[in-house]
């Protein structure tokens, strides 16, 4: 099972990881990602080329694929 692993010390929400993985993931109320799990969010097969786009976009490097 992959899961995509958001450290919320180094994400600044701007939200293009919650544009990339609408349905995974949605913003809180300022922005930062929030997705069942917590912190690690279970990516079904069908989207993980759109997890691994989110994590090569993060600007902070909050995000990393944990398979």
């Amino acid at each position: 099972m992959t899961r995509l692993h958001i450290d919320w010390t180094a994400c600044r929400g701007r939200g293009g990881c919650t544009e990339l993985l609408e349905g995974i993931l949605r913003s809180d109320d300022w922005g930062y990602p929030l997705g069942e799990g917590g912190s690690d969010v279970v990516v079904p097969t069908d989207r993980l080329r759109d997890a691994r786009e989110a994590v090569a976009l993060c600007p902070r490097m909050a995000l990393r694929i944990q398979d």
